[in-house]
């Protein structure tokens, strides 16, 4: 099971990661070229949302039943278990946290510039922190 869910944690990244490059460039194109923002638009960044929240839990499953990820919590000394313990679920989450804040903040917003240019930092902001903490070496 746990050779499974691996699997599918790093395949459902592809995913998740490039539905979540296209919400960025979606709002970045939408904030520079002044479009208005519309139910295309909430689409996609919702796809992004529910992609990226999706990888969450399968990575948190994968977290408590990896020999990489709890069980080598206390293990600072060595780099890659590190990575895996603490760096790569926590800027993750943190990452996460900031594209949900993204998504909650533009319903509050009346305009279309104010909506891509929350959508363009926040979760710019998460695809950043995201990629910044994705074991390349495990990955690739």
């Amino acid at each position: 099971m746990y050779n499974f869910i691996q699997k599918f944690h790093s395949g459902w990244a592809y995913l998740a990661l490039l539905v979540l490059v296209i919400a960025v460039i979606n709002s970045l194109i939408g904030m520079f070229s002044k479009k208005e923002f519309t139910a295309k638009d909430r689409k996609i960044a919702i796809l992004a949302l529910i992609a990226i929240h999706t990888q969450l839990l399968i990575g948190l499953i994968l977290y408590f039943i990896s020999p990489l990820g709890l069980a080598s919590l206390g293990q600072m000394s060595d780099k890659a278990l590190r990575l895996t313990s603490l760096e790569h679920p926590l800027i993750n989450i943190i990452g996460i946290a900031l594209i949900t804040i993204g998504w909650t903040k533009h319903k509050k917003l009346l305009t279309s510039e104010s909506k891509f240019k929350t959508f363009s930092i926040f979760y710019g902001l998460g695809l950043l922190l995201i990629l910044s903490r994705i074991p390349w070496s495990m990955w690739l």
